[in-house]
Protein backbone atom coordinates (compact mmCIF):
# COMPACT_ATOMS: atom_id res chain seq x y z
CA UNK A 1 0.00 0.00 0.00
CA UNK A 2 1.54 3.54 -1.33
CA UNK A 3 1.86 5.82 1.82
CA UNK A 4 2.46 9.61 2.03
CA UNK A 5 2.21 10.33 5.71
CA UNK A 6 2.30 13.83 7.36
CA UNK A 7 5.19 15.44 8.25
CA UNK A 8 4.38 15.41 12.04
CA UNK A 9 4.10 12.11 12.46
CA UNK A 10 6.33 10.58 9.55
CA UNK A 11 9.65 10.21 11.70
CA UNK A 12 7.83 9.27 15.31
CA UNK A 13 7.97 5.51 16.34
CA UNK A 14 3.92 5.43 15.71
CA UNK A 15 4.84 6.93 12.19
CA UNK A 16 7.41 4.37 11.14
CA UNK A 17 5.42 1.27 12.65
CA UNK A 18 2.20 2.74 11.28
CA UNK A 19 3.98 3.49 7.33
CA UNK A 20 5.98 -0.56 7.67
CA UNK A 21 2.22 -2.15 8.76
CA UNK A 22 0.46 -0.16 5.98
CA UNK A 23 3.20 -1.04 3.52
CA UNK A 24 2.64 -4.73 4.17
CA UNK A 25 -1.02 -4.70 3.16
CA UNK A 26 -1.84 -5.83 -0.19
CA UNK A 27 -5.98 -5.06 -0.33
CA UNK A 28 -6.96 -8.33 -0.70
CA UNK A 29 -9.71 -8.09 1.41
CA UNK A 30 -9.35 -11.97 3.17
CA UNK A 31 -9.49 -10.00 6.26
CA UNK A 32 -12.83 -9.14 5.60
CA UNK A 33 -13.93 -12.73 5.60
CA UNK A 34 -13.58 -13.38 8.54
CA UNK A 35 -13.96 -10.13 10.83
CA UNK A 36 -16.97 -10.48 12.85
CA UNK A 37 -18.21 -6.71 12.64
CA UNK A 38 -18.15 -6.77 8.51
CA UNK A 39 -20.66 -10.38 8.16
CA UNK A 40 -22.78 -8.48 10.75
CA UNK A 41 -23.01 -4.79 9.29
CA UNK A 42 -21.50 -5.50 5.45
CA UNK A 43 -19.66 -2.32 5.71
CA UNK A 44 -16.19 -2.02 4.38
CA UNK A 45 -15.37 0.64 6.83
CA UNK A 46 -16.78 -1.85 9.25
CA UNK A 47 -13.90 -4.48 8.46
CA UNK A 48 -10.32 -4.50 8.30
CA UNK A 49 -9.36 -3.19 5.16
CA UNK A 50 -11.81 -0.21 5.33
CA UNK A 51 -10.68 0.55 8.87
CA UNK A 52 -6.58 0.08 7.38
CA UNK A 53 -7.67 3.19 4.82
CA UNK A 54 -9.27 4.86 7.53
CA UNK A 55 -6.15 5.23 9.52
CA UNK A 56 -3.84 5.57 6.09
CA UNK A 57 -6.14 9.13 5.68
CA UNK A 58 -5.81 10.14 9.33
CA UNK A 59 -1.83 9.40 9.07
CA UNK A 60 -1.66 11.45 6.01
CA UNK A 61 -3.24 14.07 7.66
CA UNK A 62 -6.98 14.23 6.83
CA UNK A 63 -9.23 15.46 9.07
CA UNK A 64 -11.64 12.43 10.53
CA UNK A 65 -14.86 12.58 10.98
CA UNK A 66 -16.77 11.57 13.91
CA UNK A 67 -18.11 8.45 12.16
CA UNK A 68 -13.98 7.48 11.57
CA UNK A 69 -14.04 7.09 15.37
CA UNK A 70 -17.45 5.13 15.31
CA UNK A 71 -15.75 2.19 12.73
CA UNK A 72 -12.80 1.96 14.79
CA UNK A 73 -14.21 1.47 18.17
CA UNK A 74 -16.61 -0.72 16.21
CA UNK A 75 -13.72 -3.25 16.40
CA UNK A 76 -13.42 -5.76 18.34
CA UNK A 77 -9.66 -6.16 18.54
CA UNK A 78 -10.41 -10.38 18.03
CA UNK A 79 -7.48 -10.53 15.17
CA UNK A 80 -8.95 -12.94 13.58
CA UNK A 81 -8.13 -11.11 10.46
CA UNK A 82 -4.31 -11.10 11.32
CA UNK A 83 -5.44 -14.76 11.44
CA UNK A 84 -6.23 -14.78 7.84
CA UNK A 85 -3.69 -12.16 6.51
CA UNK A 86 -1.92 -13.93 3.97
CA UNK A 87 0.41 -11.03 4.17
CA UNK A 88 1.12 -10.77 7.97
CA UNK A 89 -0.24 -7.37 8.52
CA UNK A 90 0.12 -6.63 12.19
CA UNK A 91 -3.66 -4.58 12.22
CA UNK A 92 -3.82 -4.96 15.93
CA UNK A 93 -0.88 -2.67 16.38
CA UNK A 94 -1.51 0.11 13.70
CA UNK A 95 -5.14 -0.11 15.18
CA UNK A 96 -4.19 1.40 18.14
CA UNK A 97 -2.24 3.28 16.66
CA UNK A 98 -5.08 4.98 14.57
CA UNK A 99 -7.15 5.25 17.70
CA UNK A 100 -4.66 7.07 19.55
CA UNK A 101 -5.05 9.81 16.74
CA UNK A 102 -9.06 9.95 15.94
CA UNK A 103 -8.94 10.56 20.14
CA UNK A 104 -6.86 13.41 19.82
CA UNK A 105 -9.17 14.69 16.82
CA UNK A 106 -12.55 13.77 17.54
CA UNK A 107 -14.93 15.10 20.85
CA UNK A 108 -16.31 12.28 22.48
CA UNK A 109 -19.90 12.90 23.86
CA UNK A 110 -19.72 13.64 27.97
CA UNK A 111 -22.03 11.18 28.71
CA UNK A 112 -19.33 8.55 26.40
CA UNK A 113 -16.47 10.28 27.79
CA UNK A 114 -17.38 9.74 31.56
CA UNK A 115 -18.38 6.00 30.88
CA UNK A 116 -15.19 5.00 29.58
CA UNK A 117 -13.48 6.87 32.53
CA UNK A 118 -15.65 4.61 35.07
CA UNK A 119 -14.73 1.93 33.41
CA UNK A 120 -10.92 2.36 33.81
CA UNK A 121 -11.39 3.49 37.20
CA UNK A 122 -12.71 0.48 38.72
CA UNK A 123 -12.12 -2.39 36.40
CA UNK A 124 -8.20 -2.25 37.22
CA UNK A 125 -8.69 -1.83 40.78
CA UNK A 126 -9.60 -5.33 42.15
CA UNK A 127 -10.82 -3.68 45.52
CA UNK A 128 -13.03 -1.24 43.73
CA UNK A 129 -14.57 -4.23 41.43
CA UNK A 130 -14.89 -6.37 44.15
CA UNK A 131 -17.13 -3.41 46.41
CA UNK A 132 -19.22 -2.53 43.02
CA UNK A 133 -20.01 -6.10 42.45
CA UNK A 134 -20.68 -7.02 45.90
CA UNK A 135 -23.08 -3.85 46.31
CA UNK A 136 -25.13 -4.29 43.04
CA UNK A 137 -25.49 -8.20 44.05
CA UNK A 138 -27.21 -6.96 47.05
CA UNK A 139 -29.98 -4.36 45.03
CA UNK A 140 -30.02 -7.06 42.16
CA UNK A 141 -33.70 -7.94 43.03
CA UNK A 142 -34.58 -4.48 42.60
CA UNK A 143 -32.77 -3.75 39.38
CA UNK A 144 -33.90 -3.82 35.45
CA UNK A 145 -33.80 -6.83 33.43
CA UNK A 146 -30.74 -5.82 31.34
CA UNK A 147 -29.02 -4.64 33.92
CA UNK A 148 -29.73 -8.01 36.50
CA UNK A 149 -28.73 -10.52 33.58
CA UNK A 150 -25.18 -8.68 33.89
CA UNK A 151 -24.74 -9.50 37.41
CA UNK A 152 -23.05 -13.16 37.84
CA UNK A 153 -23.91 -15.76 40.66
CA UNK A 154 -21.11 -16.15 43.58
CA UNK A 155 -18.89 -18.74 42.76
CA UNK A 156 -17.08 -20.55 45.80
CA UNK A 157 -14.01 -20.03 46.91
CA UNK A 158 -11.83 -22.81 46.92
CA UNK A 159 -8.67 -22.94 49.19
CA UNK A 160 -5.23 -22.96 47.74
CA UNK A 161 -2.60 -25.75 48.29
CA UNK A 162 -0.48 -25.15 51.12
CA UNK A 163 2.32 -27.84 50.02
CA UNK A 164 5.92 -26.21 49.10
CA UNK A 165 8.26 -27.33 46.09
CA UNK A 166 11.28 -26.74 44.92
CA UNK A 167 9.84 -25.62 41.41
CA UNK A 168 7.26 -22.57 41.45
CA UNK A 169 5.56 -20.48 39.10
CA UNK A 170 4.11 -16.84 39.36
CA UNK A 171 0.41 -16.09 38.79
CA UNK A 172 -1.31 -12.78 37.13
CA UNK A 173 -4.38 -12.79 39.71
CA UNK A 174 -6.11 -10.40 37.75
CA UNK A 175 -8.41 -7.27 38.53
CA UNK A 176 -12.13 -8.52 38.09
CA UNK A 177 -11.36 -12.44 37.78
CA UNK A 178 -10.72 -13.11 41.56
CA UNK A 179 -14.20 -11.05 42.32
CA UNK A 180 -16.28 -13.19 39.26
CA UNK A 181 -14.68 -16.85 39.39
CA UNK A 182 -12.38 -16.82 42.09
CA UNK A 183 -12.58 -20.68 42.07
CA UNK A 184 -10.35 -20.77 38.67
CA UNK A 185 -6.61 -19.79 39.78
CA UNK A 186 -7.19 -22.21 42.87
CA UNK A 187 -7.99 -24.91 40.54
CA UNK A 188 -4.40 -23.97 38.93
CA UNK A 189 -3.08 -23.85 41.96
CA UNK A 190 -4.33 -27.57 42.95
CA UNK A 191 -3.38 -28.80 39.58
CA UNK A 192 0.36 -27.76 39.32
CA UNK A 193 0.35 -28.98 42.78
CA UNK A 194 0.34 -32.43 41.60
CA UNK A 195 2.92 -31.71 39.02
CA UNK A 196 5.09 -30.69 41.78
CA UNK A 197 4.87 -26.81 40.84
CA UNK A 198 4.33 -24.41 43.65
CA UNK A 199 2.38 -21.23 42.62
CA UNK A 200 2.98 -18.11 43.81
CA UNK A 201 0.53 -14.79 43.93
CA UNK A 202 2.21 -11.35 44.17
CA UNK A 203 -0.34 -9.01 46.12
CA UNK A 204 1.39 -6.18 44.62
CA UNK A 205 0.84 -7.25 40.91
CA UNK A 206 -2.43 -5.64 39.79
CA UNK A 207 -3.93 -5.08 36.36
CA UNK A 208 -2.19 -6.27 32.91
CA UNK A 209 -3.23 -2.81 31.27
CA UNK A 210 -5.62 -4.40 28.87
CA UNK A 211 -8.39 -2.32 30.18
CA UNK A 212 -6.49 1.43 30.31
CA UNK A 213 -5.00 0.11 26.42
CA UNK A 214 -7.96 -0.55 25.16
CA UNK A 215 -9.87 2.73 26.15
CA UNK A 216 -6.48 4.38 24.38
CA UNK A 217 -5.40 5.47 27.81
CA UNK A 218 -1.57 4.27 26.78
CA UNK A 219 0.37 5.91 29.56
CA UNK A 220 -2.08 4.62 32.21
CA UNK A 221 -1.73 0.97 30.83
CA UNK A 222 2.04 1.57 31.26
CA UNK A 223 2.07 2.13 34.80
CA UNK A 224 0.27 -0.88 35.04
CA UNK A 225 2.46 -2.80 33.59
CA UNK A 226 5.88 -1.12 35.09
CA UNK A 227 4.42 -1.78 38.26
CA UNK A 228 3.35 -5.39 37.72
CA UNK A 229 7.24 -5.72 36.34
CA UNK A 230 8.38 -4.11 39.52
CA UNK A 231 6.19 -6.78 41.71
CA UNK A 232 7.39 -9.60 39.78
CA UNK A 233 11.10 -9.30 39.43
CA UNK A 234 12.39 -10.17 42.41
CA UNK A 235 10.45 -13.96 42.15
CA UNK A 236 12.37 -13.93 38.95
CA UNK A 237 15.15 -13.55 39.63
CA UNK A 238 15.25 -16.27 42.62
CA UNK A 239 13.99 -18.32 39.40
CA UNK A 240 10.44 -18.34 39.08
CA UNK A 241 10.06 -20.39 35.72
CA UNK A 242 6.91 -18.78 34.40
CA UNK A 243 4.49 -15.94 34.37
CA UNK A 244 0.89 -17.87 33.83
CA UNK A 245 -2.28 -16.37 33.19
CA UNK A 246 -5.68 -18.12 33.16
CA UNK A 247 -7.48 -15.56 31.67
CA UNK A 248 -6.24 -15.26 27.79
CA UNK A 249 -6.74 -11.81 27.48
CA UNK A 250 -4.83 -10.72 30.05
CA UNK A 251 -2.25 -13.39 28.63
CA UNK A 252 -2.45 -11.78 25.35
CA UNK A 253 -1.34 -8.39 27.10
CA UNK A 254 1.42 -9.87 28.79
CA UNK A 255 3.04 -11.69 25.46
CA UNK A 256 3.26 -8.23 24.19
CA UNK A 257 4.76 -5.79 27.39
CA UNK A 258 8.05 -5.83 25.06
CA UNK A 259 6.19 -3.84 22.57
CA UNK A 260 4.04 -1.80 24.67
CA UNK A 261 7.33 -0.59 26.71
CA UNK A 262 9.93 -0.99 23.62
CA UNK A 263 10.94 2.39 23.58
CA UNK A 264 11.39 2.67 27.71
CA UNK A 265 15.04 2.59 28.18
CA UNK A 266 14.61 1.43 31.97
CA UNK A 267 12.05 -1.26 31.86
CA UNK A 268 12.52 -2.64 27.77
CA UNK A 269 14.83 -5.43 28.94
CA UNK A 270 12.49 -6.30 31.50
CA UNK A 271 9.69 -6.10 29.37
CA UNK A 272 10.89 -8.79 27.26
CA UNK A 273 11.79 -11.12 29.38
CA UNK A 274 7.93 -10.54 31.25
CA UNK A 275 6.60 -11.17 27.71
CA UNK A 276 9.23 -14.83 27.28
CA UNK A 277 7.88 -16.10 31.01
CA UNK A 278 4.21 -15.46 30.26
CA UNK A 279 2.32 -18.68 29.39
CA UNK A 280 -0.83 -19.58 29.05
CA UNK A 281 -1.71 -22.47 31.69
CA UNK A 282 -2.42 -24.50 28.54
CA UNK A 283 0.85 -24.07 27.42
CA UNK A 284 2.16 -25.51 31.15
CA UNK A 285 0.52 -28.34 31.01
CA UNK A 286 0.99 -29.12 27.28
CA UNK A 287 4.87 -29.47 27.91
CA UNK A 288 4.25 -31.03 31.79
CA UNK A 289 4.00 -34.89 32.58
CA UNK A 290 0.03 -34.36 32.27
CA UNK A 291 -0.05 -38.31 33.06
CA UNK A 292 0.08 -37.31 37.25
CA UNK A 293 -3.41 -35.42 36.38
CA UNK A 294 -5.26 -38.38 35.21
CA UNK A 295 -8.43 -39.69 37.00
CA UNK A 296 -10.97 -41.94 37.05
CA UNK A 297 -13.38 -39.63 38.25
CA UNK A 298 -14.39 -38.12 34.65
CA UNK A 299 -17.72 -38.65 33.74
CA UNK A 300 -16.58 -39.64 30.06
CA UNK A 301 -19.74 -39.67 28.74
CA UNK A 302 -20.08 -35.74 29.08
CA UNK A 303 -20.67 -33.78 26.26
CA UNK A 304 -18.81 -30.63 25.95
CA UNK A 305 -18.45 -27.66 23.63
CA UNK A 306 -14.98 -25.07 23.66
CA UNK A 307 -15.46 -21.91 22.77
CA UNK A 308 -11.59 -20.93 22.48
CA UNK A 309 -11.28 -17.16 22.89
CA UNK A 310 -10.28 -14.47 20.32
CA UNK A 311 -7.04 -13.60 22.57
CA UNK A 312 -6.09 -17.13 23.20
CA UNK A 313 -6.40 -18.39 19.13
CA UNK A 314 -5.60 -15.21 17.20
CA UNK A 315 -3.70 -13.16 19.52
CA UNK A 316 -1.65 -15.62 21.02
CA UNK A 317 -1.37 -18.30 18.64
CA UNK A 318 -2.49 -21.73 20.88
CA UNK A 319 -5.17 -23.62 19.35
CA UNK A 320 -5.45 -27.20 19.79
CA UNK A 321 -4.07 -27.57 23.41
CA UNK A 322 -6.94 -26.78 25.45
CA UNK A 323 -8.81 -29.38 23.06
CA UNK A 324 -6.30 -32.52 23.82
CA UNK A 325 -6.03 -31.67 27.62
CA UNK A 326 -9.59 -32.52 27.96
CA UNK A 327 -9.56 -35.07 25.52
CA UNK A 328 -6.73 -36.95 27.17
CA UNK A 329 -8.87 -36.29 30.45
CA UNK A 330 -11.75 -37.95 28.49
CA UNK A 331 -14.14 -35.70 27.95
CA UNK A 332 -15.98 -35.80 24.30
CA UNK A 333 -15.95 -32.50 22.89
CA UNK A 334 -18.96 -31.88 20.31
CA UNK A 335 -18.38 -29.81 16.68
CA UNK A 336 -18.84 -26.03 16.71
CA UNK A 337 -19.23 -24.34 13.32
CA UNK A 338 -17.07 -21.23 13.14
CA UNK A 339 -14.62 -21.24 15.72
CA UNK A 340 -12.97 -18.62 15.17
CA UNK A 341 -15.65 -16.07 15.27
CA UNK A 342 -15.64 -13.69 18.66
CA UNK A 343 -18.51 -14.23 21.25
CA UNK A 344 -18.83 -10.17 21.49
CA UNK A 345 -17.34 -10.06 24.91
CA UNK A 346 -14.14 -8.24 24.17
CA UNK A 347 -13.04 -6.59 26.98
CA UNK A 348 -15.29 -3.84 27.51
CA UNK A 349 -16.74 -4.18 24.47
CA UNK A 350 -20.02 -5.38 25.81
CA UNK A 351 -20.93 -2.73 27.41
CA UNK A 352 -19.67 0.24 25.35
CA UNK A 353 -21.08 -1.64 21.82
CA UNK A 354 -23.69 -3.92 23.51
CA UNK A 355 -26.17 -3.88 20.53
CA UNK A 356 -23.05 -5.65 18.46
CA UNK A 357 -22.04 -7.73 21.23
CA UNK A 358 -25.40 -9.40 21.96
CA UNK A 359 -25.46 -10.30 18.13
CA UNK A 360 -22.42 -11.93 18.58
CA UNK A 361 -23.10 -13.76 21.31
CA UNK A 362 -26.16 -15.21 20.25
CA UNK A 363 -24.78 -16.37 17.41
CA UNK A 364 -22.08 -18.20 18.82
CA UNK A 365 -24.55 -19.38 21.64
CA UNK A 366 -26.42 -21.53 18.38
CA UNK A 367 -23.34 -22.66 17.18
CA UNK A 368 -22.01 -23.28 21.03
CA UNK A 369 -25.66 -25.32 21.41
CA UNK A 370 -26.14 -26.65 18.27
CA UNK A 371 -25.00 -30.41 19.55
CA UNK A 372 -26.65 -30.18 22.82
CA UNK A 373 -23.88 -30.35 25.35
CA UNK A 374 -23.86 -30.57 28.64
CA UNK A 375 -21.58 -27.64 29.54
CA UNK A 376 -19.63 -24.88 27.52
CA UNK A 377 -15.94 -24.70 28.59
CA UNK A 378 -13.57 -21.42 27.67
CA UNK A 379 -10.67 -19.81 28.69
CA UNK A 380 -11.48 -16.32 29.45
CA UNK A 381 -13.07 -14.59 32.29
CA UNK A 382 -15.08 -12.46 29.79
CA UNK A 383 -15.78 -15.19 27.62
CA UNK A 384 -17.35 -16.96 30.51
CA UNK A 385 -18.99 -14.06 32.03
CA UNK A 386 -20.65 -13.02 28.71
CA UNK A 387 -22.37 -15.99 27.41
CA UNK A 388 -23.23 -17.31 31.02
CA UNK A 389 -25.49 -14.15 30.86
CA UNK A 390 -27.79 -15.61 27.74
CA UNK A 391 -27.52 -19.17 28.32
CA UNK A 392 -29.05 -21.57 30.87
CA UNK A 393 -25.80 -24.38 30.38
CA UNK A 394 -23.35 -23.91 32.76
CA UNK A 395 -20.26 -22.17 31.38
CA UNK A 396 -16.73 -22.46 32.99
CA UNK A 397 -13.53 -22.40 32.68
CA UNK A 398 -11.63 -25.25 31.52
CA UNK A 399 -8.97 -25.66 33.99
CA UNK A 400 -11.89 -25.84 36.89
CA UNK A 401 -13.57 -28.52 35.14
CA UNK A 402 -10.11 -30.82 34.97
CA UNK A 403 -9.73 -29.54 38.66
CA UNK A 404 -12.79 -31.17 39.48
CA UNK A 405 -12.48 -34.61 38.09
Amino acid sequence: MQTHLSPDIQNTPAGKAAESILRSCVHCGFCNATCPTYQLLGDENDGPRGRIYLIKQMLEGKQSAAKTLTHLDRCLTCRSCETTCPSGVQYAKLLEIGRQIAETQIKRPPKELALRKLLRKTLPYPKRFSTLLGTARLIKPALPGTVKQKIPQKRRYKQWPQNKHNRFMLILDGCVQPSLSPDINAATANLLDRLGIHLKNIPQATCCGAVSQHLNAEEEAQRFMRQNIDAWWPEIERGAEAIISTASGCGAVLKEYHHYLQHDVDYAEKARRISELCKDISEIIMDEDSEQLKTTNVDTAKKLAWHPPCTLQHAQKITGHVETILTRAGYTLVPVADQYLCCGSAGTYSILQADLAQQLRQNKLENLQKHQPEMIVTANIGCQTHLQEATELPVVHWITLLDSA
